[in-house]
């Protein structure tokens, strides 16, 4: 267990710090919405200096007040050296991180970077254009292609001739698209995670359970995507794979499927299918999932409750995605 990822609201200590942001990170990273590694870097570099001027002074995690946050950006060169946006950045990173921190712990949010951001105008407008990135999505076109593509693998066409591993690959495309998974939550799908009883179409998968998520939860399956699945399953089971992973790396062994391999294996469906951009596709299949729930009257509570998300940034970007008009099917 990673004991850094559990932080003591009531510790003055680098680690309580430290435990916040990486809670933060891992929710972001998960969602897919952190995309560059200098984006990582540059919180860590903020959040450090926040942390050592915290720690040093004395201040508790959920205690940071708005006068604490205008005495560490005054230690930092106040208006002479420091810019604006660098505030702004700062000030909206500690909203974020506290925000995930009060959600995941069960506290009551402290708000005093946001209160701060409203009293600071200078700094509010720094960066008039919005620099949270929007989630990517499939076109309506693209989208409906590669559920096509997808869906072509049938029962008995996969038995007469087509590849164990090219079955499996659509089957987990399918996932991403038609559950809203991520690509470590399909690798670490286990076979009892996958419901079948009480659905619909009998012996189809309807719903999936992430066991292994913070928090657990568990997640329907759009009707394609569980036929999709049902194929795989039987070719599994034709095949004789053991392991209890639903997606394994080998057919003889079932060991676990590694992480560049199965990246490889989605770069290749979304290629074969006529995508036009494959790279970052594996979550711009989740985003889409999330977006068309969201569009055909779902809540953003239950569809946050079937992705894991406990960031509100994340469903505020798809509502600002979705606000607008979209060419999504």
């Amino acid at each position: 267990m990673n004991l850094e990822l559990f932080s003591d609201p009531n510790d003055v200590s680098p680690a309580s710090y430290r435990a916040a942001l990486a809670e933060w990170i891992a929710q972001l990273e998960s969602t897919g919405l952190l995309q560059r590694e200098s984006s990582m870097q540059v919180y860590g570099h903020m959040w450090s200096a926040l942390t050592a001027w915290a720690v040093g002074n004395g201040v508790k995690l959920t205690s940071l007040s708005t006068s604490d946050l205008e005495a560490f950006l005054a230690s930092r060169g106040g208006a002479d050296e420091l810019s604006s946006r660098y505030a702004w950045r700062l000030l909206r990173l500690v909203d974020r991180v506290m925000s995930h921190h009060a959600q995941v712990h069960g506290n009551v949010p402290n708000r005093a970077a946001s209160e701060l951001l409203a009293a600071r105008p200078d700094i509010k407008y720094a960066n008039a254009a919005d620099a949270d990135p929007l989630p990517e999505f499939l076109p309506a076109t693209e989208g409906r292609r590669l559920v096509a593509y997808l869906s072509a693998v049938r029962p008995g066409r996969a038995a007469a001739g087509q590849g164990w591993q090219e079955v499996r690959n659509r089957a987990s495309v399918g996932l991403m698209l038609g559950a809203g998974l991520t690509p470590g939550e399909v690798r670490a799908l286990a076979l009892p995670d996958v419901v079948t009883e009480a659905g619909r179409l009998k012996g189809v998968p309807w719903k999936l359970r992430i066991a292994g998520a913070a928090p657990a939860r568990e997640t329907p399956v759009a009707s394609w995507a569980g036929q999709l699945l049902r194929v795989w399953l039987d070719v599994r089971q034709e095949q004789h794979i053991p392991g209890v992973q639903v997606f394994p790396s080998t057919r003889l062994t079932g060991k676990p499927w590694g992480k560049v391999a199965q990246y490889n294996a989605t770069k290749d469906v979304l290629q074969t299918a006529g995508l036009d951009n494959v790279e970052g596709g594996s979550f711009r299949l989740r985003h889409t999932f999330a977006l068309r729930q969201l569009k055909r009257g779902k809540t953003p509570e239950e569809v946050a409750r079937w992705l894991g998300v406990v960031d509100p940034g994340v469903m505020a970007r798809y509502r600002r995605v979705i606000s607008a008009p979209i060419d999504l099917a």
